[in-house]
């Protein structure tokens, strides 16, 4: 049996991702109370289910720290647990608050305040709700969905749970630091100081996956010193984040406009690491286009 278990801040996406999952074959069980995980699953084993969704969010508050030990049970079991968190910004969260009129599930049911007390409130809420998924959210693979489409979140959710579990996922994600850093990368490398194809007339409108460009960067030294920096980085530690039972680990290589030095890099370090680990790519600026 596989199992993935969504969790996340609320506003962040959970209904979307499980949409996904159904879509992938999943049967899928939204805002499940941790007490009825092990039931649950129990009565799916006994109908021949074998892959099941499950969204447990903070309306389940005072029984969320059941969910770590019931996780562990499952494995020992020999079931294949994948953990994924939706996260996203706190000014995220209240914009999309603010434009749906939903009200935040740990918010009071006062009403008569001004528009600045209700947002300090709807603040307030999100940082608790923080806090009390903070446990959830240290050991499940984290996508930041502050400024990825619907469509995105589906396609990044559909390749997770396509990649064989009980192993450990090297993500790598290319990103334009100008449009805000992903909150869910575990590295991030900057390469805004290397040569930028965007300033040459013929580069400018293509991509790192463009053979113009990609013959104009392997012809910078810098960009290979860069490429053997992280990649020696990551073989002196891939091996350590396996044992410490890891199952995503997210790279994220940033430049200023997420189009040519990043993409480039991503789809090199994908190249290098594909023959040892379960690989995949993300380019959040082009996969948005």
């Amino acid at each position: 049996m596989e199992i993935v278990l969504i969790t996340g801040m609320s506003g962040s996406g959970k209904s979307v991702a499980l949409h996904a999952l159904e879509d992938a074959g999943f049967y899928c069980v939204d805002n499940l109370p941790p007490e009825l995980l092990l039931p649950f699953v129990e009565l799916e084993q006994k109908h021949n289910a074998n892959r099941l969704a499950i969204a447990i969010d903070v309306r389940s508050a005072t029984s969320l720290p059941l969910v770590p030990q019931h996780l562990d049970t499952l494995r020992r079991q020999r079931i294949v647990v994948k953990p994924l968190f939706l996260d996203a910004t706190t000014d995220t969260l209240v914009r999309r608050y603010s434009e749906t009129r939903r009200k935040h599930p740990l918010s009071q049911n006062e009403s008569g305040h001004s528009e600045r007390d209700e947002r300090r409130a709807l603040v307030e809420a999100i940082e608790l709700e923080r806090e009390l998924l903070a446990t959830l959210r240290e050991q499940a693979h984290v996508i930041d969905s502050s400024i990825i489409r619907p469509s995105q979140l589906q396609g990044y959710v559909k390749t997770l749970v396509a990649s064989p579990g009980g192993q450990l996922t090297l993500v790598f994600e290319s990103f334009a630091f100008k449009r805000g850093v992903p909150t869910d990368a575990d590295f991030m490398f900057d390469v805004r100081m290397l040569p930028n194809p965007h300033y040459e007339p013929a580069l400018k409108h293509l991509t790192g996956r463009d053979q113009p460009v990609i013959e104009y960067l392997q012809a910078q030294s810098d960009v290979d010193l860069m490429l053997q920096h992280i990649t020696h980085f990551l073989r002196n530690w891939l091996d350590a984040l396996a044992r410490d039972h890891r199952s995503y680990v997210t790279v994220a290589i940033g430049c200023t406009g997420g189009q040519h030095r990043s993409v480039y890099l991503v789809e090199r370090l994908a190249q290098e690491f594909s023959p040892d680990w379960i690989t995949l790519k993300r380019h959040r600026e082009m996969d948005a286009l």
